[in-house]
C-alpha cells in the first residue's frame, strides 16, 4: 500500500469569516473557511478546497475580473496572491497589519487594500498591465482620521471612493484631474460600512453602521475628468531676438495676495487655450434614509454588510440581528426582505447577473445561496455548531455520516462534498456513529442517553433504544449483519445489546469497572465477536450473543482509549493512556506486538501553558485508530496536529501528516514566541480587565481544552476527534478542530511501479500493443503503473478481443486491471465500454478466489470491488437524472405535436382562394401560451 495522500477537501466547515465572492461567470461561490479557502461549484453541485493553506484565518477576499487572480489576506496581515488556475500560491507579501478590505479595479489593472487609516494601491501583476512582479507599490492615501473599512472603485478606474471610522467617505484619483481634489464626503453619525459608486458615474451610495443610507449625486461625469498638466510660464525673450514682433511683457505683482487667488482660480477654472471653464468635481446629496427602521424586532440591530449590483441598481444589507433587505435605487423601494437566523449576517454578495444572493453567518458558520426572485434556496450549507466529534465511511466509500458536540447527525456526498441530510433528534452531544453494511440506516449514540437509527430512505428516526436507567452512552458498535446494536456507556460501566429488529434489549453485559471508551464488533461475516476497552486498563473480549456475559479478560498497561478489529477480524489493536498501541489476538487474547507513538504525536504548547512542550507530551495518547484495507498499516490520531500511519508488522511509522498549520488555533507551534516573553513571564497569561469587570482574572482550570468562555479571546485547541479510511483505500478523513479534512491518492503524480522488469518501456508497451499482441502490452503497462500509457493500451484494445485479452492475464494482473476500470468508471464518457471491460474482468475472476478470504489478492481485490460500487452508483444516478429529464422533454414535445395536430388539421383558405395568415399566427400564438 502506497501512502501518496494529499489533502484533497474539507466538509463540514462552509464559512467562518471574511467577505464572500462570486466567480464573474455567477456560478460559484468562494468562500474563506479558516485558513483554507473552498469553492461551491453551484451549477455542477460540488464543492472544492484550494491547496492552499495559510498561517492565520483569511478575513479578506477579492478576485480579478478575469477570474485567474485571488487576493486573500488573513488576520496578520498576510496577503497571498493564489493562481485559480494552477491552485497555488504565487507570491506573498506582509502588511504587518490588520487589512479590513481589497479590492480589484474594473479594468484588472490594480488592487487596493485598506489598512490602519491608509489606503495602498499596487499595480495587479497579470498581461492586463504587462507587469508580473506581484504587489508592485503605485500610490499611498492617508486621508483618514481612523482606520478605513471599505471601498470602492468607479467604474473607469480612475476615482477610488474609501470609507472609514471617522464616519467621513473621502474619494482619492490614482493621477491628477484639472478639475479633481481630494472630496470628503459627511452627513453620517457613525463608522461607514460600504461605498458604491454607480455604474458609468460618479454617482455615490454611502452606507453606515447604524443604518443611514445617504445618495450622491456628482456634478460631473466620468468623461468630463481633464487630465491636469502643469501651467506653463511665459518665457521672457532675450534682447538680441530675432523676432519681428515685439510682443509686451505682463508684470504680476507676486507679493499680492489678490493676484495670487486670481491666478489660482485661472488655473484651476480655465485651461491653457483659454477657451472654455472646466466644471469641478462636486457632490450634492440628494437623500438620507434610514435602513434600521425596517428591523422592528430588535432597535439594538447595527448594519453590519452590504453590497450593491450596478447594473439592476439593486442594494442588499445585512443586519446583526440575522435579517437582510433588498432595496431598488436610487429611490430606495423595498424589493424583499428575510430572515434568516438570529444571528450576525458578516457577508453578504450578489452574483453578476444580480439573480443570487449569498449570505454568511460566522457565528452559526453557515452558508446560504438565496434567488430573491423566485425566493428560493440555491444552497443551504451549515456546519456543527460544536466540533465534530466522530465520523464513519458508507460500505462503498460514497457518503461520511458525522456526528458533533450540538447533538445534529450530519451525512455529506463524498463526490460533492455537500451535506444533503441533517437529524436533529439528539438532544446532547453524539458520541458515535456508525453505517450498516448495506447501507440502509446509521446508528448513533449520544450522551442524552439514547442510541438511534434512521432510516437511509425516508430519512427518518425509525428506532430509539434506551436503556432501563439513564446512562451516558459514549460509543455504539453494530455487527457486519446489521441485526445487533451495543453501546457502552459512561456513568453506569456497563454495556448493553439491543436488537435493531425488534427494538428490544437484549443482553446487559457486566465487568468493567470504568467508563466503557470504546466497543467494536468482528468485520467477519461469520462471527459475532466483540471487543470493548475501558478505563479500568483492561481489554475484554465477548460473545454475548453465544455466550451472554461470558468474556475474556486482557490487562493494558494503561487506561483504553479506542479498539477497532482487522479487516479479517484476527487481531485487535487497542490504543492506551500512555500513548502505546497494542494488539491482541482476537481469539486467543495474546499480545502480538506493541507501538510506541509518544514521540510521533508532536507536542503543541499552548499560549497559556506553564510547562514545556516537552512536559505536556507526556498526557498527550491516540484516541482513534484504523487498519488499512488490507490490514497491513494502521492510521493513529490523537491530542495533537500530527496523523501517524504505522507498519503493523514491523512496528514502524511509514508517514506521518501534519493536518494544520494554523496559528490561530492554539497548540499549533512547540514553542512560545519570543516577542510575547517579557521580564514578567508570558503576555499570553497577563489577561487585562477594567477594575468594574473583576480586575485580572485567574487562568482557566487546568485539563479544560474547549476553553474559558468567560474569557475575552478563546482560542480552540487543535485535535483530532477522530478518523477512518475510505473503504476503497483512496482516502481517508479526520474529523479535526477545522472539520472534516479529506487526504486521497494522486495516482497520477506518483510513479509506483509493479513488478517491473528491465524491458519494459513506454516505447516497448507501444510497440508490443502496435503488433496486436493486446494481453503482454496491457501486461507490461500495469507494471509501469501509469494512468495514460493504461488508458492508452485499454481504449486501443477492440471490443472483440476483450474477453480474449483478460482471460490470457494472471488474477494478480486482472485485479490490477479492474483497479483501473473502477478508477476510470467515475470520470470516463465511455461508460458501455468500460462496463464490457468490467464484465469481462469480474466473469474471469476465479471463484475459488472469491472465497480464499486469507490471500493477498482476496484482500488487494475487496476494496477494488468497493470502489467499483461506488463509481456504478453514481453512474446510474446520473444516467437517472438524464433520462428522466430526457423522458419528460419527450412528453411535453409529443404533447406538443399533438395540440398543433388538433389545432391546425387544414390550412383556412378565404373566398379568393389564399391562405389566411391571420389564422395561422393565432394558432402559433396559442400553442405558445399552451407551451
Amino acid at each position: 500500500m502506497k501512502f501518496a495522500y494529499k489533502f484533497s477537501n474539507l466538509f463540514g466547515s462552509v464559512y467562518h469569516r471574511g467577505n464572500l465572492l462570486f466567480t464573474p461567470d455567477g456560478n460559484s461561490v468562494i468562500s474563506p473557511v479558516g485558513n483554507r479557502i473552498s469553492v461551491f461549484d453551484l451549477r455542477n453541485n460540488k464543492t472544492s478546497t484550494l491547496p492552499v493553506e495559510s498561517r492565520f484565518n483569511f478575513t479578506a477576499l477579492d478576485l480579478s475580473p478575469d477570474g485567474c487572480i485571488l487576493i486573500a489576506v488573513n488576520e496578520e496581515g498576510e496577503a497571498h496572491l493564489i493562481s485559480l488556475i494552477s491552485g497555488t500560491t504565487v507570491h506573498k507579501y506582509r502588511f504587518k497589519r490588520k487589512v479590513r478590505c481589497v479590492r480589484f479595479s474594473p479594468d484588472g489593472k490594480h488592487f487596493a487594500a485598506c489598512k490602519e487609516n491608509n489606503v495602498f494601491v499596487f499595480k495587479s501583476p497579470g498581461p492586463a498591465t504587462g507587469e508580473f512582479n506581484p504587489f508592485i507599490m503605485e500610490r499611498v492615501f492617508h486621508g483618514a482620521f481612523d482606520d478605513t473599512t471599505c471601498l470602492d472603485w468607479s467604474s473607469d478606474s480612475k476615482i477610488l471612493a474609501v470609507g472609514s471610522k471617522d464616519m467621513c467617505t473621502k474619494l482619492y484619483s490614482l493621477q491628477k484631474f484639472a478639475n479633481f481634489r481630494g472630496v470628503t464626503l459627511g452627513s453620517h453619525s457613525d463608522a461607514i460600512r460600504a461605498v458604491f459608486f454607480e455604474k458609468n458615474s460618479l454617482d455615490l451610495i454611502t452606507v453606515a453602521r447604524n443604518g443611514h443610507l445617504c445618495i450622491w449625486e456628482s456634478s460631473i461625469e466620468p468623461a468630463d475628468l481633464e487630465p491636469w498638466e502643469p501651467f506653463k510660464k511665459k518665457v521672457k525673450e532675450a534682447a538680441n531676438s530675432d523676432s519681428e514682433d515685439d510682443i509686451p511683457q505682463i508684470t504680476v505683482d507676486k507679493t499680492s495676495k489678490e493676484s495670487k487667488e486670481s491666478k489660482s482660480d485661472e488655473e484651476m477654472d480655465v485651461d491653457q487655450d483659454g477657451s472654455h471653464q472646466v466644471q469641478k468635481l462636486t457632490y450634492k446629496r440628494l437623500a438620507r434614509h434610514y435602513l434600521n427602521d425596517l428591523v422592528r424586532a430588535d432597535r439594538s440591530a447595527t448594519l453590519t454588510s452590504a453590497s450593491y449590483h450596478a447594473e439592476t441598481h439593486v442594494l442588499v444589507t445585512g443586519f446583526s440581528c440575522g435579517s437582510f433587505f433588498l432595496h431598488e435605487m436610487p429611490n430606495v423601494t423595498l424589493i424583499h426582505s428575510l430572515s434568516i437566523s438570529d444571528q450576525v449576517i458578516a457577508s453578504v454578495a450578489l452574483n453578476a447577473p444580480g439573480d443570487w444572493i449569498a449570505l454568511g453567518c460566522s457565528g452559526l458558520g453557515q452558508l446560504l445561496v438565496w434567488e430573491w426572485q423566485s425566493e428560493t434556496y440555491v444552497m443551504k450549507q451549515q456546519g456543527h455548531a460544536n466540533n465534530m466529534t466522530c465520523l464513519a465511511y458508507s460500505s462503498d466509500g460514497q457518503y461520511v455520516v458525522t456526528g458533533g458536540g450540538d447533538g445534529k447527525v450530519k451525512l455529506w456526498n463524498t463526490s460533492s462534498g455537500f451535506c444533503f441530510v441533517t437529524f436533529h433528534e439528539h438532544t446532547a452531544a453524539v458520541t458515535g456513529v456508525q453505517f450498516s453494511h448495506n447501507r440502509k440506516f446509521v446508528v448513533t449514540s449520544s450522551l442524552d442517553g439514547t442510541v438511534r437509527a434512521f432510516d437511509m430512505t425516508r430519512y427518518r428516526n425509525f428506532r430509539t433504544l434506551t436503556s432501563p436507567r439513564p446512562v451516558q452512552f459514549t460509543c455504539v458498535a453494530l455487527d457486519r449483519s446489521g441485526d445487533f446494536i451495543a453501546a457502552g456507556g459512561q456513568d453506569v460501566f456497563e454495556i448493553y445489546l439491543w436488537s435493531i429488529k425488534l427494538g428490544r434489549l437484549l443482553e446487559i453485559l457486566s465487568g468493567h469497572e470504568g467508563p466503557v471508551s470504546s466497543i467494536a464488533f468482528s468485520p467477519s461475516p461469520t462471527s459475532t465477536a466483540m471487543a470493548s476497552v475501558s478505563w479500568d486498563k483492561t481489554l475484554r473480549l465477548w460473545n454475548a450473543i453465544e455466550s451472554g456475559s461470558a468474556h475474556d479478560t486482557v490487562s493494558l498497561p494503561a487506561d483504553g482509549l479506542f479498539v477497532t478489529y482487522r479487516p479479517d477480524g484476527e487481531e485487535v489493536a487497542v490504543a492506551t493512556l500512555d500513548a502505546q498501541v497494542s494488539f491482541f489476538n482476537a481469539k486467543t487474547g495474546d499480545q502480538k506486538s506493541c507501538i510506541e507513538g509518544r514521540n510521533d504525536l508532536g507536542s503543541g504548547r499552548s499560549d497559556t501553558d506553564l510547562v514545556t512542550a516537552k512536559q505536556t507530551l507526556k498526557g498527550k495518547a491516540f484516541n482513534s485508530l484504523c487498519y488499512s484495507a488490507d490490514g497491513e498499516n494502521i492510521l493513529a490520531g490523537g491530542q495533537s496536529k500530527n496523523v501517524c500511519i504505522y507498519n503493523v508488522k514491523e512496528s514502524m511509522l511509514v508517514k506521518k501528516f501534519e493536518i494544520t498549520q494554523n496559528r490561530s488555533f492554539d497548540a499549533v507551534d512547540d514553542f512560545v514566541n519570543r516577542r510575547n516573553m517579557t521580564e514578567f513571564g508570558n503576555l499570553a497569561l497577563v489577561e487585562e480587565r477594567e477594575e468594574a469587570e473583576g480586575g485580572n482574572v485567574a487562568l482557566k482550570l487546568p485539563g479544560v481544552r474547549s476553553g474559558d468562555m468567560a474569557s475575552r479571546n478563546v482560542k480552540p485547541e487543535v485535535r483530532v476527534f477522530s478518523l477512518q479510511f475510505s473503504p476503497t483505500g483512496q482516502a481517508w478523513s479526520a474529523v479535526t478542530t477545522e472539520g472534516l479534512l479529506v487526504y486521497s491518492l494522486d495516482m497520477g503524480l506518483v510513479f509506483d511501479p509493479f513488478m517491473l522488469e528491465l524491458g519494459v518501456t513506454p516505447e516497448s508497451t507501444r510497440k508490443t500493443l502496435k503488433d496486436c499482441d493486446y494481453a503482454k502490452a496491457l501486461m507490461m503497462a500495469v507494471k509501469m503503473n501509469e494512468q495514460d500509457l493504461i488508458r492508452e493500451v485499454v481504449e486501443t484494445i477492440p471490443v472483440a478481443s476483450v474477453e480474449l485479452t483478460v482471460s490470457s492475464m494472471p488474477p494478480v494482473y486482472q485485479v490490477r486491471a479492474l483497479k483501473f476500470v473502477a478508477a476510470s468508471l467515475e470520470s470516463t464518457r465511455h461508460i458501455d465500454f468500460y462496463l464490457q471491460w468490467s464484465t469481462f474482468l469480474l466473469n474471469s475472476l476465479s471463484p475459488g478466489l472469491l472465497r480464499d478470504r486469507g490471500s493477498t489478492t482476496y484482500t488487494q481485490l475487496l476494496p477494488v470491488l468497493l470502489t467499483l460500487q461506488k463509481a456504478l452508483t453514481r453512474k446510474h444516478e446520473e444516467l437517472g437524472k438524464i433520462c428522466d429529464f430526457n423522458k419528460y422533454t419527450l412528453r411535453y414535445l409529443q404533447k406538443l405535436g399533438e395540440l398543433r395536430k388538433d389545432v391546425n388539421p387544414t390550412k383556412q383558405v378565404n373566398s379568393e382562394g389564399e391562405e389566411d395568415d391571420d389564422s395561422s399566427e393565432m394558432d402559433d400564438e396559442e400553442l405558445m401560451l399552451m407551451g
